[in-house]
């Protein structure tokens, strides 16, 4: 691994470099809309497995595919009626696929942690798209953290977590979602696998039939489904409407507290700073974080998805 890790600017120059990166088996953390993720070629063996060995994160926990289009993803991947409609409706953006992998579609084994399917998005932020493109390929691309820490959604908080084992990140600034993609699986009827930022209610009526919902337990089907993941150092406590001693305090609407997710209730400016103030709270030296009530609504179910398994037993 490297010992030293560039930060390029999101210019010509910099996505030039980190393409040249990716070609030649090294890793890249850029930005997406949901979270900095952490980019190899998800062609190369080695190169995939380099993003398991910096992040410590198990081999049967599959990765995300970036593509720049659906073209992209339908080469890689069986396509039904349904994936056609809601990449339509929701490509570019914060939505994953989960469908039956082609043969001979050329993917690393390690990505999909030996299924026989393929977890696959196109993302929407600029910087992303153009690195895509500028790669030319299929990027396998977790969150840029150690496995089990708080996502990453600005450069310095990749460089806090993974300075020195990994080639380079990209900065491009705050991720506006701030929460990962929803994850959708489509090998039969659509279950939403790991809620994220399409809400569910969006995607039933994308498609006008209901969503089942993963009811957990069992082998691991498709990324972020670990019971405890996106934590802190400090311990979790969920519920909370007042801080107990020694405690920080993550509000939300009326709650006060430390910081605030949305003091108006936003959902979606609460997911947009979740992980970036549960960063800032960690970094205060708080033994644990109390955070408030939020709704299990919209996006709201993508929030408290995040903080049940940061909360977690570890």
């Amino acid at each position: 691994m490297p010992n030293a890790t560039e930060t390029l600017q999101a210019d010509d120059g910099g996505i030039a470099r980190a393409a040249a990166i990716w070609r030649a088996g090294g890793l890249v953390a850029f930005p997406t809309e949901t979270v900095y993720g952490l980019g190899a070629d998800a062609r190369d063996g080695r190169a995939v497995a380099a993003i398991f060995e910096a992040k410590g994160r198990p081999r049967f926990n599959p990765l995300i595919v970036h593509v720049a289009d659906a073209a992209q993803a339908r080469a890689l991947v069986e396509w039904p009626d349904a994936a056609e409609i809601v990449a339509s409706a929701f490509w570019p953006g914060p939505l994953t696929l989960v469908l039956p992998l082609r043969a001979g579609a050329g993917i690393s084994p390690l990505v999909t942690a030996g299924l026989d399917t393929l977890a696959v998005r196109v993302p929407a932020h600029p910087v992303a798209r153009a690195l895509l493109a500028a790669f030319g390929g299929p990027v396998a691309a977790p969150s840029a953290n150690p496995s089990g820490r708080i996502s990453p959604t600005q450069a310095g908080h990749v460089l806090a977590g993974l300075s020195g084992r990994i080639a380079a990140v990209v900065d491009g600034g705050a991720c506006p979602v701030g929460v990962e993609s929803t994850i959708l699986g489509l090998k039969g009827a659509p279950v939403l696998l790991r809620p994220g930022g399409v809400p569910v209610e969006a995607l039933e009526a994308a498609l006008g039939r209901p969503v089942a919902l993963h009811e957990g337990g069992g082998a691991v089907s498709a990324p972020g489904q670990l019971a405890s993941h996106y934590a802190p150092g400090a311990r979790v406590r969920l519920e909370a409407t007042e801080r107990r001693p020694g405690e920080a305090m993550l509000g939300f609407g009326a709650v006060a507290g430390d910081l605030n997710l949305s003091e108006t209730g936003d959902l979606v400016e609460a997911a947009a700073t979740l992980f970036h103030h549960l960063h800032a709270l960690d970094e205060g030296g708080a033994e644990a974080i109390a955070v408030a009530p939020v709704p299990e609504r919209g996006l709201g179910r993508a929030i408290n998805d995040r903080l049940r398994r940061a909360a977690a037993d570890r």
